[in-house]
């Protein structure tokens, strides 16, 4: 693939990256990757977004609270914290937030509170919210449902929904983010992935989590993106370069605010 590809979630500011973090970024730049979206897991994340650099790649911080960083100490401090953040052009995105049952169901309700913060700022700021569900997809959903005023939109990122789900979530206005578990044999992903539409798709790696076959169980980064692209267009039945130029596209709807 000769084509430019956008990253729209890599955590490539954590210290997964400390030892070789510019030959991982030329890599990127090798495989296509010209943009990388950067999505907090908390404040100090923004510090280190700041310090990435790369001639041949665009970086794009995030504001915002990861579900597990959430603590009920947190959520008031949170706040003012968060509008600032978000009315500044230095954040393109809020998020990434969200509900993960799956590590801990003891601060739900302050998860909740979170999530319905984070969007009330994404609102207020007309910038695109990034979406964590872990085993919560209903009262994801239905608290986008509940906040949707028609100026909501984001990106479920790491969909891994059933058909019917995705399609609510298109119907609230909400992309899919399509990563590295689209190629995991068993997931059956790809099955759902291959009956919704793919302008409503866009590409990540969620670095350095999840990556795809066949680096699977390796530490994941940028350039292992073309994996999932590829897979992708063999799921959707069309040529790589289609899926890299739609999908590209789509983090461009997606995040309105790139006038570069």
């Amino acid at each position: 693939m000769k084509q430019s590809i956008t990253d729209t979630h890599c955590h490539i500011y954590l210290e997964d990256f400390r030892d070789d973090l510019n030959v991982a970024l030329d890599r990127a730049a090798g495989a296509g990757v010209n943009r990388i979206f950067m999505p907090a897991i908390n404040f100090q994340s923004t510090e280190r977004m700041r310090e990435m650099h790369h001639p041949g790649i665009e970086f794009f911080s995030m504001t915002g609270i990861h579900p597990c960083e959430v603590k009920p100490e947190l959520i008031k401090v949170a706040e003012n914290r968060l509008y600032d953040d978000a009315g500044k052009d230095e954040f393109v995105a809020v998020g990434e937030t969200g509900l993960d049952y799956h590590w801990s169901t003891e601060f739900v309700s302050e998860q909740k509170r979170s999530f319905n913060l984070h969007c009330e700022v994404a609102k207020a700021a007309r910038k695109p919210i990034i979406l964590h569900n872990r085993k919560a997809t209903s009262d994801l959903l239905n608290i986008i449902e509940q906040q949707q005023d028609g100026s909501l939109s984001g990106i479920w990122h790491c969909f891994n929904g059933t058909e019917e789900e995705g399609r609510r979530a298109l119907d609230l206005n909400l992309y899919l983010g399509i990563g590295g578990v689209l190629t995991f044999k068993n997931a059956g992903v790809d099955k759902t992935v291959s009956r919704l539409p793919l302008d409503r798709m866009v590409l990540e790696t969620d670095a350095p989590y999840l990556a795809p076959h066949p680096n699977r169980g390796k530490r994941n980064e940028p350039s292992f993106i073309k994996f999932t692209a590829e897979r992708l267009a063999e799921v959707m039945d069309c040529p790589p370069e289609e899926v890299v130029r739609v999908t590209s596209r789509n983090a461009e709807r997606v995040f309105r605010t790139i006038t570069s």
